[in-house]
């Protein structure tokens, strides 16, 4: 027969329960940490879109949420200043970008991942070594390079000193190296040249990495500031990124609701081409070179 507790003694505890506290205790940590992190990374850009969508009678750090919301800021930042020519001449540039490096960095990739030749190493070394040097270092000799191609205030000035990254022939090397060898063999055996190997068995198998350039790409691009400062004089050829430069500098328009709107407007492009690709960066390099 049990004894029963003493008057004023603790209670006994239950077997398990401190074990399901301490299983608890981890992951809510987890979250935790995780929805900081997402306040404090969605914080500024919620923020902005607020201000942008603010009445023009309202106070800008007066609360959180509008009072009085309206999209009419957007429809002033186009009229304020030529919005739709400045994404377009970023959006070429951009658009360029994202083809030369998709293009040059999935051959450099392969060429360095697979291909067997006398000096890979050492061009390898040398490419690794150039991402040390930060682009300041370099800005002055690049911009000497465009002027004597007469590049300069042109897009294509602009374009060319980004054609390719050589961070991106990195991504597409480790994704190359991580296919498979027997994927490779067995395309040989099937006859399969060169050229067909890289395309049909190397590229499907590094969509993710593909995505990766993609988008970094594009963004650099989209986001680029100092190098089209330096090279580009006509207003004509702005890039968005200068244009917004322009709308908040201007002593007419030192308005916060137009910047906002138009740091929204710049942010949109970036965050449909994001979503538009995410899917693909959670695909294997393995997993795509078996399926093909």
């Amino acid at each position: 027969m049990s004894t029963p507790p003493s008057p004023g003694s603790a209670p006994p505890r239950r077997p398990g329960a401190d074990g399901r506290g301490r299983r608890w205790a981890g992951p809510a940590a987890r979250y935790a940490t995780l929805a900081l992190m997402l306040v404090v990374m969605l914080g500024p850009i919620v923020w902005q879109f607020l201000t942008s969508i603010r009445g023009r009678t309202e106070n800008v750090y007066d609360g959180v949420l509008p009072s009085q919301p309206t999209l009419d800021n957007y429809v002033r930042v186009a009229e304020s200043f030529p919005l739709l020519q400045y994404v377009g001449n970023t959006l070429t540039v951009a658009v360029l970008a994202v083809t030369s490096n998709m293009l040059f960095a999935a051959m450099g990739g392969y060429a360095l991942s697979r291909a067997a030749w006398k000096g890979r190493r050492a061009v390898f070394t040398v490419l690794v070594a150039t991402l040390m040097f930060p682009f300041e270092s370099v800005m002055i000799s690049m911009f000497l390079t465009v002027r004597e191609m007469g590049l300069v205030d042109t897009l294509i000035g602009v374009w060319l000193p980004g054609a390719v990254s050589v961070l991106n022939i990195m991504i597409m090397r480790a994704a190359f190296l991580a296919v498979p060898k027997e994927v490779e063999e067995a395309a040989v055996l099937d006859g399969a040249g060169e050229w067909t190997r890289f395309t049909r068995v190397f590229l499907p198998a590094a969509k993710g990495a593909l995505a990766v350039v993609c988008i970094t790409s594009f963004m650099g691009a989209w986001d680029d500031f100092l190098w089209p400062l330096l090279v580009l004089t006509n207003s004509d050829h702005y890039t968005l990124q200068l244009g917004l430069k322009t709308l908040a500098g201007a002593t007419t328009v030192n308005d916060q609701r137009l910047i906002a709107a138009g740091a929204m407007a710049a942010l949109l492009p970036m965050m449909l081409l994001f979503f538009a690709l995410q899917r693909f960066f959670f695909k294997g390099v393995g997993e795509g070179a078996v399926k093909t």
